[in-house]
């Protein structure tokens, strides 16, 4: 995979994850994209007591890439509990879609490292061009 930074974008995303609050699912998860130029920009998700305001990691870090005047995302790497896999849900998805349809995605599984694409993750997507 062209993910060339694997490695320290998992080891922020786990600094990200030690900061997550989620006293509802104890699933704790860390996040960090990766913009063109090699920043990173990170994220945890934070549970909400009313559930639907709750916000994962992914799009945390997302917005935090925004909020910081970016757009250019290429990556993004995600951390969760050792014992489970990570990958990102359909919202992240569709959201991480928005910057980078193509954008390379590593995160831990069992506590291995899976890379895969958005592409292959959300295949025949819907995004901005297809509002034109």
């Amino acid at each position: 995979m062209p993910f060339k930074d694997v490695d320290a974008a998992l080891t922020a995303a786990h600094a990200y994850r030690a900061q997550a609050y989620a006293p509802y699912s104890n699933f704790a998860v860390g996040a960090v994209v990766v913009g063109e130029d090699g920043t990173f920009f990170g994220g945890a998700n934070v549970e909400n007591a009313s559930y639907g305001l709750t916000i994962c990691a992914e799009r945390a870090a997302v917005f935090h890439a925004v909020a910081s005047g970016r757009r250019d995302l290429r990556a993004v790497a995600i951390a969760g509990p050792p014992e489970r896999a990570s990958a990102p849900c359909g919202a992240c998805r569709q959201v991480l879609r928005e910057f980078n349809p193509g954008m390379d995605v590593a995160y831990t599984a069992s506590g291995a490292v899976v890379q895969t694409t958005l592409e292959r993750l959300l295949p025949d997507s819907f995004g901005p061009e297809d509002l034109r």
